[in-house]
């Protein structure tokens, strides 16, 4: 099968199209033929040798999130069979024609293909970062990256949670913001005055998905550390402040691929490309300028 690979830590020129033996489903797997594979930022900073820890051995096959029909089901499965539409985590790799999950859940047959391969990542970080910091009704929610992907995704379920959700951006943001229901302010020199004054009854929640260096004025808004988590911030130790990684989340992510293929739910797409424009998708995602979701089609 064709194959996005590395076989060395580097730039965006290391990545190759390549012809690899095809993985077969084993034991509690299945395999998808993919349709649509997402690109997240973790793409690149592992093949920077960034996240060495999390480097699989090489030649390495980049990407988590895809979309794709089942075409194996391994032993022990239940609930799927060849021919499904599926959306979730390879671990394999996504780049590729065919990859192995473990973790996944059913594709609506009219949600399209680009959205439900950017939506497992984004999905389950809202949806635990929400859970864990409470957020319901008649809260205020300050969610600073929140024109991003995960951050995005989280206004749009803060909100239906019934909460009042402060979001930080850049200004030519902040109309897309206003149409996800937030209240949109900019970051920077400030930020703690014009949250105050977009939210004058307080701040009972944050939730950090830039890891910019907003932790200080969260603390700060909040009086304390309570009721704060970043998904992206290094300083969250050294601050007191939980740090939240993924878990597993399996079927749960066809209920949210439901109301994405009825309308709400959405991810912006910055672009859809063919597999072997895999690291210009990754320069794209590097250059934090993409305005929205990267997806490669094999």
């Amino acid at each position: 099968m064709k194959a996005i690979t590395y076989t060395e830590f580097g730039g965006p020129e290391v990545l190759r199209l390549a012809e690899v033996g095809e993985p077969h489903a084993g034991p509690g797997q299945v395999r998808l033929k993919v349709v649509a594979a997402a690109v997240n930022p973790l793409d690149y900073k592992i093949r920077n040798g960034w996240r060495p820890q999390m480097a699989p051995p090489f030649p390495v096959i980049p990407g988590v999130e895809a979309a794709g029909v089942v075409d194996e089901v391994g032993e022990g499965v239940t609930g799927v069979a060849v021919g499904d539409e599926v959306l979730g985590w390879t671990v394999t790799g996504a780049y590729a024609e065919h990859a192995l999950a473990v973790d996944f859940g059913p594709k609506p047959a009219d949600l399209d293909w680009d959205l439900a391969a950017a939506l497992p990542v984004a999905v389950e970080t809202s949806v635990r970062v929400l859970g864990a910091l409470g957020v319901g009704e008649g809260d205020t929610l300050l969610l600073h990256g929140a024109a991003g992907v995960a951050g995005a995704v989280g206004v749009q379920l803060a909100v239906t949670r019934g909460a009042t959700v402060i979001g930080t951006a850049s200004p030519g943001n902040h109309d897309y913001l206003r149409s996800l229901g937030a209240i949109p302010v900019a970051y920077g020199a400030g930020l703690a005055d014009r949250v105050r004054e977009a939210a004058p009854q307080g701040i009972d929640a944050v939730y950090d998905a830039a890891g910019a260096g907003n932790l200080e004025v969260s603390i700060d808004l909040r009086g304390g550390t309570d009721r704060i988590i970043t998904i992206a911030d290094p300083k969250a130790a050294e601050l007191g402040v939980t740090f939240s990684g993924p878990a597993p989340f399996g079927s749960r992510l066809g209920e949210y691929a439901r109301l994405a293929a009825d309308g709400k739910l959405t991810v912006r797409i910055a672009q859809s490309l063919p597999l072997e424009d895999a690291a210009k998708a990754q320069e794209l995602s590097a250059s934090g300028h993409a305005a929205g979701k990267l997806v490669l089609r094999p």
